[in-house]
Formats: structure tokens, sequence, C-alpha cells
């Protein structure tokens, strides 16, 4: 289940009705899965994507249906946005069987063949290897694709990253490595851990092309992911952008987020990529603040329905165990 829109853009231009929708459903999406965390429907780890979404939502205009994804733990939106339906999604997060890992894998492990969507990973960094090898694979096929690779700015302190970035600049393989910088990690201000001011400064060790970009602005992440993207499609380089972004929530749903202050969230909050984007259509009379409201309350709809889905469908029978367990 995703929003709908009966928008019509050209493929120069980005299509603001349906980011508009798109990002008021994952933030809904993601505020429904925190309800029913404590409400005690499912346990374990639970990391919110709420005040990220125009990084994924800008980002996956830009990608084309054969383009292949993999990002860390943070990414319940990003499998739904790669065509996992969010009954899915919230059936992996109940650890039911209809979830797209069968309800084996939970909030981290988000999982799709099909889409190309490869998770989900729960390491931090260890994302980055399985992007490159699948990057090589795409440049073994000759396949007309990217692999995109969502990183936190704390995986970028991650030897395994560095190794990973080596190969695919010395192979030139099709890898955009998104780093949503959100200025923690965990807990700790990257500032502390890192001794570089902007994190795109780690591909000049490797001479890979880098950016970086306002992640708070859904319209201006499609518009400097979209040429990048296709830039990599003729040239088939590496490219590493930093994503300027931030997390409203704690690093996740047990972390009270006491070493930042409410200012500082306020602050960002004042940017908010789906107010922005509102007011931007309303000033461009492309909506009118009563249909910004109505396309909130069937945001929320939506996502109770597909609550609904994951609720009556049943746990994995106890066979599952031994399943899927070696290749």
């Amino acid at each position: 289940m995703m929003p709908k829109t009966d928008s019509k853009s050209n493929a120069n231009s980005p299509d603001k009705l349906a980011m508009y929708k798109e990002m008021l459903f994952y933030r809904r999406f993601e505020e429904r899965a925190n309800l029913a965390y404590t409400k005690q429907k499912f346990s374990g780890f639970l990391h919110l994507h709420i005040g990220q979404e125009a990084v994924c939502v800008g980002v996956q205009h830009a990608l084309e249906e054969q383009d292949y994804l993999i990002s860390a733990y943070r990414s319940h939106t990003q499998a739904i946005a790669k065509g996992i339906p969010a009954e899915q999604v919230l059936s992996e997060l109940f650890g039911k069987v209809t979830g797209c890992s069968r309800g084996k894998g939970g909030s981290m492990h988000m999982f799709s063949k099909e889409k190309r969507f490869f998770g989900g990973h729960g390491i931090v960094g260890a994302q980055a290897p399985i992007a490159v090898g699948g990057a090589f694979a795409i440049k073994y096929k000759e396949e007309a694709a990217v692999m995109v690779c969502y990183l936190g700015d704390a995986a970028m302190n991650q030897g395994q990253v560095f190794e990973a970035m080596n190969m695919a600049a010395t192979w030139s393989l099709p890898v955009l490595f998104v780093i949503e910088n959100n200025q923690y990690g965990m807990g700790t201000d990257i500032s502390r851990t890192t001794s570089v001011d902007h994190l795109y400064k780690r591909a000049l060790g490797f001479d890979m092309a880098h950016s970086q970009v306002d992640g708070m602005n859904c319209v201006t992440v499609y518009e400097h992911m979209k040429p990048t993207i296709d830039k990599m499609r003729v040239d088939r380089e590496p490219h590493l952008v930093e994503v300027l972004t931030y997390r409203y929530k704690g690093h996740s749903v047990s972390d009270p987020a006491t070493y930042r202050t409410k200012e500082e969230v306020q602050e960002y909050q004042q940017r908010d990529p789906i107010t922005q984007l509102g007011a931007l259509l309303v000033k461009e009379s492309l909506a009118s603040e009563d249909e910004l409201k109505a396309w909130d309350k069937e945001a929320k709809e939506q996502v109770k329905a597909a609550e609904r889905v994951a609720d009556a469908a049943p746990k994995p029978p106890q066979d599952e165990v031994c399943k899927h367990v070696f290749v």
C-alpha cells in the first residue's frame, strides 16, 4: 500500500505531489510503528527514520526500477520506497510469516530480491562491501543499473567502508554511497569522532567523485541526485554524496536523546521536509491547505489498514526455524 497521486510531470522535473504524499506516508508509518512498539506488539530494536524522509524520497525518485539498493538498520521507509508493500514491512516488524523476510529478520533486516532491495543490516558499515560486490556483478553482467548504498555518518569511520570504497574506485564500479549525516553516531556528535569537517572529503583518499546536499529539502535532494545518477549510468564510476539531515527521535526507541538540546531539535523541525514541500505546493497553487490536511488523514488511514493486515497475519510455523539458514 502506497500513497497515490494523479499528478503529472515530465522526466526532467520532480513530481512534487507524489513526493509530498510519499514523505507524509512514511512519517505516519514510522509513527505507527513507534506506537505499535509501545503497545508491545513486537520487541527488539526499532530505529525510526522520522525527519529524514526527504533523503529516501529524493533519492528514490532519481532511480529506475532496475537499480539496486542496500541500507543499514533505519530502513523501513527505504524498503517501502523500493517497492516492498507496507503490509510486508509491518508484518516483518511484527514477526509474521507474511513479512518480507518471513518474520525472521525484524526491524533491521528488510529484504526483497524481487525489488532489488538487499537490506537492512544491523552491523555498522557491513552493507558497504556487499554493495561493492553487487556493483561488481552489475559491471560483470553489463547491466544498465547502479547500486545505491546508504550509510550513517558513524559508519564512515569503519575500516570495511574504506576498503569497499577503495575497491569501488579502483575497479570503476557504479556504487552511489549515500551518507545520511544526521550528526550523531548513536549518542556521540560526529565532530568528536571524525577528523574532517565534511564527510564527503573521505572520497578524496580514493580520488572518487563526491558532493554534498541539503537533506531537509526533498526537491533539492532529487535535483542533486538525478544528474549524479544519470552520469553514473554513463561513466560507470562510483560517487560519494553526503546528505545533511537530522533525526527527530533518538537513535532507537530506547534512546532518550539527552545528549542534544530541545532547541537544537526544534531548529531542525522548523526546516521540516514535509512542511517545506507542503508550503511550496500551496505557493505554486499545486495544492490547497485543505488538500494537505486531507492527504494527511488519508496517509494515516492507509497505515492503519496496513497494520490491520499485519495484525491478522500468522506467525511462522515451528518448522521455519531450520529453513533459510544455509544457502
